[in-house]
């Protein structure tokens, strides 16, 4: 049996994804058969609805293509209905200290007593699972990625960490330099990306980062990063585009 992508993650194997921004089942199945790891459905900045979810749920599952989602915020409605449908886990934006890292592992651990319960949707095979086995096995293989986006949230580190539920510390670099009021490529944004980093080791938890093209890879997997997030179904689509439309001129 495949082992879950949260293992894997736990297990220290580097793994790689990508969003998908577009609101097609399609794309997700294309993006398992394409071989990646997990991909992220991006609700926070891609025009996403639940029942646009629902189909690339089921997209992805087809293909054996683990689908998180990016989250709107930590607030439990907006990520319990996801987990319902099937989905693997939640990248939450801006989780800014222990108090957001509390409130985003209430969402979804139902051992912490506090998510909503229902077998009846996919996830819970519409009602025939058996409830603490479906319980269990949602609390051991859903994801959870705490984004760090935030200059505050630098100074909480190991609060965020600290939290057991928290699986992955995911730099996003665009929001945290323009927090830190410096650029994409930068040594103050390099040395903010290596505290999060070491956060992540002291609590023996996962680092991760999106990076827009897969140049800065093997600087950030050497650096300790195990978690990929590289380009979207928008920036591969135009990547391969531009190559051949560049054909005309060669």
């Amino acid at each position: 049996m495949k082992q879950s992508l949260r293992k894997r993650i736990h297990e220290g194997e580097c793994v790689v994804g990508c969003f998908q921004k577009t609101p097609a089942h399609a794309i997700a199945e294309i993006l398992g058969l394409a071989g990646l790891d997990f991909a992220v459905a991006d609700m926070e900045h891609g025009p996403i609805g639940i029942a646009d979810l629902d189909r690339m749920a089921l997209g992805a599952r087809s293909a054996g293509l683990p689908l998180l989602i990016r989250s709107t915020g930590v607030v439990a409605s907006a990520i319990w209905p996801a987990l319902d449908l099937g989905c693997s886990g939640v990248m939450a934006p801006h989780v800014r200290n222990g108090a957001d890292a509390g409130a985003l592992a209430d969402a979804v651990r139902y051992g912490r007593g506090a998510r909503g319960f229902s077998p009846s949707g996919r996830a819970g095979d519409y009602g025939t699972a058996v409830a603490v086995e479906y319980r269990q096995r949602m609390d051991a293989d859903n994801v959870i990625m705490a984004q760090i986006e935030d200059a505050s949230a630098l100074d909480e580190l190991d609060a965020i960490a600290g939290n057991p539920d928290i699986d992955v510390l995911f730099v996003g670099p665009a929001d945290l330099s323009l927090s830190l009021g410096c650029e994409m490529e930068s040594p103050e944004l390099d040395m903010a990306i290596d505290k999060v980093i070491a956060a992540a080791k002291r609590a023996g938890r996962a680092a991760g980062i999106f990076l827009g093209t897969p140049a800065r890879f093997a600087r950030w997997k050497d650096a300790g990063m195990t978690v990929f997030v590289i380009g979207s179904d928008q920036s591969l689509l135009l990547t391969s585009g531009k190559g051949i439309a560049a054909l005309k001129g060669a």
